[in-house]
């Protein structure tokens, strides 16, 4: 671990690598998982806000989830997080016709419906943030399910914190993100 302003972060983000192989898992993280996409206080206004410009875009299950249950609930953990359909998918996934996973969300967004791409969580993904009071700890997530994505990346040669720049940069800044490319820098030249 090492720290950079007030958070924590874990080695693995630079010694391990990662490229999200959609092709072989068709966006499976979307599917599987025992709760919703983790969300942060600030994003439950966000999907208030932008939920009937989205709602076009999701399944008609998803949609009935959220209007039964919410835009957003909160897991065993007393945490918020996006509700799930038959408590396995995202309520706000939909399925492609290739039959890939997407976030109506994020299709929303690429329309130009939205200025909101995603939950911060879901784009930082296999990054996770956790908020403490003193600290922030970012840590990588490894889950069976992203094996191929560990092979592309190793194939690549793309470590995690490279695979997540643009989410790192959205929820830490462009300065927090030099000074983890800094860290690698340095880190890569011990290693000569």
């Amino acid at each position: 671990m090492f720290q950079i302003g007030k958070t924590l972060v874990s080695e693995e983000l630079l010694n391990e690598d990662f490229v999200c192989n959609l092709n072989k898992c068709k966006g499976i993280c979307c599917v599987e998982g025992d709760a919703g996409a983790p969300l942060n206080e600030d994003e439950l206004t966000v999907l208030d806000d932008i939920y009937e410009n989205v709602k076009p875009y999701l399944r008609p299950e998803g949609i009935a989830v959220i209007e039964n249950e919410g835009k957003y609930t909160m897991d065993t953990d007393g945490e918020w997080v996006t509700p799930l359909v038959n408590n396995r998918e995202c309520a706000y996934l939909v399925f492609e016709d290739n039959g890939f996973s997407k976030c109506g969300i994020e299709k929303a967004y690429e329309e130009g419906k939205i200025d909101y791409k995603k939950p911060i969580s879901c784009h930082l993904y296999p990054v996770r943030v956790k908020e403490f009071s003193n600290f922030t700890s970012v840590n990588y997530d490894v889950w069976d399910i992203c094996s191929d994505a560990c092979t592309l990346g190793k194939e690549l040669k793309v470590n995690v914190a490279t695979f997540a720049k643009d989410s790192l940069v959205r929820k830490f800044g462009q300065d927090w993100y030099d000074e983890l490319m800094a860290i690698q820098k340095e880190l890569n030249n011990q290693k000569k």
